[in-house]
């Protein structure tokens, strides 16, 4: 009896079953037999013991092409792709010719690899022998130039086939899906269904990833529809691909039923689906709860199923839900994957200021830090304010000599521009120009940004000319930069130049518009643009353009409309919106909105000091001390803290950081002796002409302003010098 019982009795022999019938071989002196030696080698193979199998096929005596397709079919599986082509080099050598198996073994590594170079010159094989014909060779051939990018050159190889099977069709299909042509995938299956080839889950899977649009969501469900028909609803990778299409659709109703009819037949893969699709959506607590289900039945979690529930835990709320996940990735050992601690890093920065410790812990633990390893921590630092350390870090990338892309450059340019760094940020200025990236828009924008808070405009100018201005991003930072430098009609011509040279707006570009009429005063301009928003330029809206438009009316003085446009908003507004109307109310002087509004904010941010300042300040200046002392009092209650504010300045390389009545400064006697002097120097305009807004919101313009001790510029009128107070000429 031949040993190949042994291996026949399971689909899937055990190395053991394996090496017991390579024994019982070799006693029986059956391993001259090439069959059987083949079959133990591809069961090797199977079995990830090339080893063996390389053993084995070096002590045949007699090869034939089916043993050289079995070792390259082993190292192709193990992902050994430069092994495989020199076992198909030494058969070429040694005169064995390739068949149909041998092409499509080696094809299909090479488009593992990604080796055109490879495939062209298995190509030139594949016609000298004739294989042209070949539905086997053919199909691997389509397929490794689909997945090589070459799609046009895969679709003439599928023109000039004569016999086509669903794997050809397959093949191409997914070539035109990876590159994002939905109306070429439909062409395709509509002629596989006109010519009656066979579709299975490898032809709906790639359309159905293309589907990522609501005005997709109709002929998602037109695929859906032919894939009940064909009974293949219950394949994992169609499964997965219609609820992600229907997800993406905007339908996660349609998606939650998807996963519901598959009970029984679903994978860790069609759970994650749904659980992105929840995250996706907005959804945490429904995310949240399908991940607790999947721990009740003990399913076995992979990285991508903590990272994505990780990323959902943002803000002060779901902190501690997030220090229980990296409690749960530690237990489960993934703290040493580098996509999982790259969303504990984000999630860390994203949840607290206070978390910036624990987000440098994480990053220091990285072993193998990536690309984004790297630019989570430096672009989070810098949005956290922790703008120091990402210089620091960003210093050390550079000195181990890292590559940095883009978003480096684009977060430590946000530092430089915090610190308003100068020198600092010129001579990243130069890191760019040498690594090519001074026209990649957000690092264009960023440069824009930093020149901007610097107070060099020109150079923003240059930086802007420089960029490709192919979309809004670095658009919308030029017109910032000159609403925030008083300069609001140039970033409004800025604007219609935009307009006019046709680049797609967006409702950012609408803020910086907005915030450009607020500071020349241009109230009904502003408000035009509110309105015309979406019927003229397709742009829905957001919360913070009203926030601007309630900015520009309270600047304006005109508070019941600012109250009257926040009513008809077509959402609740947040935190933002409310800050706003509370400002407009300490510039208008307006106390019974103002408490009305502070109230609210304390409600639904109880914790922010902002709102306790600005409403202490009104009660201040109206001089109701009752009022302000009560506001302090809620401040120690509740544990708020004013976060005092920090002006800086870069002398000679270096930057000194000053806050109120601030003498840890080294040199602060000479300070505050060079400080009196220019009060002492100070002096009023003849007529005493004041306006009644916040010191920060006046509009550098000439003349000279008074400044009491509260911080207010008091209202319009003419008035008699107290000695308390401080003039200032601006």
């Amino acid at each position: 009896m031949r040993p190949l019982h042994l291996l026949s009795e399971s689909t899937l022999p055990t190395l053991s079953r394996i090496a017991a019938a390579h024994c019982q071989a070799i006693k029986s002196s059956l391993t001259t037999d090439t069959y059987i030696s083949n079959k133990l080698i591809s069961s090797y193979s199977k079995c990830r013991d090339l080893n063996s199998a390389l053993k084995l096929f070096d002590e045949m005596p007699d090869r034939d092409t089916a043993s050289w397709n079995t070792v390259i079919t082993g190292y192709v599986n193990s992902r050994n792709i430069p092994t495989a082509w020199g076992v198909l080099k030494s058969m070429k050598r040694l005169g064995f010719l390739f068949d149909g198996y041998t092409f499509g073994s080696m094809l299909k590594g090479i488009a593992i690899g990604s080796g055109l170079m490879q495939g062209q010159q298995l190509h030139s094989d594949v016609v000298k022998t004739g294989f042209c014909d070949n539905v086997y060779a053919a199909s691997a051939l389509l397929d490794m130039y689909a997945k090589c990018s070459r799609v046009e050159d895969a679709n003439k190889v599928f023109k000039y086939m004569q016999e086509r099977n669903t794997v050809s069709w397959n093949a191409l299909i997914a070539g035109y899906a990876e590159i994002g042509n939905l109306q070429r995938c439909i062409e395709l299956f509509m002629s596989m269904e006109m010519e009656s080839v066979r579709v299975d889950d490898a032809t709906f899977a790639p359309v159905l990833t293309l589907l990522c649009d609501v005005e997709f969501y109709d002929l998602t469900r037109q695929l859906h529809c032919k894939i009940t028909k064909r009974g293949l609803e219950h394949e994992n990778t169609v499964l997965n691909a219609t609820i992600t299409a229907y997800a993406e659709c905007g339908c996660i109703e349609d998606a939650k039923r998807v996963f519901d009819s598959a009970d029984g037949s679903r994978d860790l893969v069609t759970w994650n689906s749904m659980l992105a699709a929840y995250l996706d959506h907005d959804l945490e607590e429904c995310g949240f709860d399908l991940f607790l289900e999947m721990m009740r039945l003990r399913l076995e979690m992979d990285a991508y199923t903590y990272s994505s529930v990780i990323s959902s835990c943002f803000g002060d709320a779901e902190q501690s839900l997030g220090k229980s996940l990296h409690c749960l990735v530690i237990k489960r050992g993934f703290e040493e994957v580098t996509h999982v601690s790259n969303v504990l890093i984000s999630m860390y920065l994203k949840s607290s200021t206070q978390s910036v410790d624990d987000a440098l812990k994480v990053f220091e633990h990285i072993d193998v830090k990536d690309y984004v390893s790297w630019n989570t921590i430096l672009t989070g630092l810098s949005q956290v304010g922790a703008s120091e350390i990402a210089l620091r870090l960003f210093q050390k990338m550079h000195n181990d000599y890292l590559v940095i892309d883009h978003y480096a450059f684009a977060a430590v340019l946000r530092s430089c521009s915090d610190l308003a760094t100068l020198q600092l940020g010129r001579q990243i200025h130069v890191l760019v120009v040498k690594s090519g990236f001074e026209g990649n828009e957000y690092v264009a924008s960023a440069l824009i940004v930093m020149y901007s808070k610097c107070g060099i405009i020109e150079d923003a100018q240059t930086s802007f000319d420089a960029s490709h201005k192919g979309s809004s991003v670095t658009w919308n930072s030029m017109i910032f930069a000159y609403a925030q430098h008083g300069q609001g009609k140039v970033a409004l011509d800025v604007f219609d130049e935009m307009t006019k040279r046709n680049v797609k707006v967006d409702h950012v570009t609408f803020v910086a518009a907005l915030t450009a009429c607020s500071h020349i005063g241009l109230i009904d301009k502003g408000l035009e643009f509110l309105k015309t928003m979406e019927p003229k330029y397709g742009v829905s809206p957001k919360m913070e353009n009203y926030a601007c438009a309630v900015d520009l009316l309270g600047r304006g003085g005109r508070l019941m409309e600012a109250k009257e446009l926040i009513k008809e908003m077509p959402f609740e507004a947040d935190v933002t919106v409310l800050k706003t109307l509370l400002g407009a109310c300490r510039a208008c002087g307006d106390i019974r909105l103002a408490t009305e509004v502070a109230d609210r904010l304390i409600e639904l941010d109880p914790g922010d000091h902002c709102t306790y300042v600005l409403l202490s300040d009104i009660y201040g200046y109206l001089k109701r001390w009752d009022e302000k002392a009560s506001v302090k009092r809620l401040m120690r209650e509740k544990g708020v803290r004013k976060v005092p504010g920090w002006s800086w300045i870069e002398l000679k390389n270096e930057v000194h950081a000053f806050n109120a009545e601030d003498y840890s400064h080294r040199d602060c006697r000479e300070i505050y002796r060079a400080l009196e002097e220019l009060i002492n120097e100070t002096r009023v305009c003849e007529d005493g002409f004041i306006l009644d807004v916040p010191i920060d919101d006046v509009d550098l313009a000439n003349g000279y302003w008074i400044i009491s001790g509260d911080g207010f510029v008091q209202s319009v009128q003419f008035y008699n010098m107290q000695k308390d107070e401080t003039f200032l000429p601006l």
